[in-house]
């Protein structure tokens, strides 16, 4: 046993190549947050594209959240199904969730749709928000910080950014 315990910290494994990788980690959340904006968010975002008309559209944001945590948000067509990256024709839009007193405010970046192409659902504390166009098809499930009422909601779309407010229950 002591044998394979030494194989493995010498393969880069155990707790050196533990604090090797953390170390890593910290290094580039260092990085992110030196490159944030004003309002504490870095975005990272890229576009591939196989020649025969397939793209593939990937990014996340790193904010700060509540307590100094960080919030990880992926968004674009490609998914990790545990076995490697799988580009959908289903886009994943960037989505923010704001707390504005009365109501929440949700802003989604959906360009290249039309403000009847976009439709959104709630049930409970998750509102579904779809847009297709064309090509362009987003989904996204966005859980809500509390419940909302649907009526009465109020929605403005320009520039491929859909704001909607939503009363709280």
């Amino acid at each position: 046993m002591a044998g394979k315990g030494k194989e493995i910290l010498e393969a880069g494994g155990g707790l050196g190549g533990i604090f090797r990788s953390l170390g890593g980690f910290m290094e580039l959340l260092s990085d992110l947050s030196e490159q944030a904006g004003e309002d504490g968010e870095a975005v990272r975002s890229g576009e591939v594209s196989n020649g025969k008309g397939m793209k593939a559209v990937y990014g996340f944001s790193v904010r700060m959240g509540n307590g100094g945590k960080p919030q990880v948000e992926h968004f674009g067509n490609v998914k990790d199904v545990g076995r490697g990256a799988v580009v959908d024709e289903m886009r994943e839009p960037m989505v923010d969730v704001f707390d504005e007193g009365g109501y929440l405010l949700l802003i989604a970046e959906l360009p290249g749709v039309d403000t009847g192409d976009i439709h959104f659902e709630v049930e409970g504390d998750v509102l579904t928000l779809n847009a297709a166009k064309g090509d362009r098809k987003y989904r996204k499930e966005v859980l809500l910080p509390m419940p909302v009422l649907t009526e009465g909601a109020t929605t403005s779309f320009g520039n491929g950014v859909f704001e909607l407010k939503l009363k709280k229950a």
